[in-house]
């Protein structure tokens, strides 16, 4: 099985976790200093690229969030 992960960049990530959850929650979750004071995008990946622990955290979020979203369909044909 294809890793979900691959080709798809940290920023993405972040991102799409911040959309879908909110950096409160993702604090309550992972309890990192970047994203329960003062969150940005920005500090938030300076410190997940130095840091392995909370950057496989996040990243076990985002497979968790992925098998938990619903697919989107293609347009059924006529």
């Amino acid at each position: 099985m294809p890793d979900p992960l691959e080709g798809i960049t940290l920023k993405t990530i972040v991102t799409e976790l911040v959309e879908a959850y909110g950096w409160e929650t993702l604090a309550a979750d992972i309890p990192i200093r970047c994203f329960s004071h003062d969150p940005s995008i920005s500090s938030s990946l300076h410190f997940l690229r130095r840091t392995p622990w909370a950057r496989a955290k996040v990243e076990s979020l985002y497979r968790q969030h992925l098998a938990t979203e619903p697919r989107s369909q293609p347009p059924a044909r006529e």
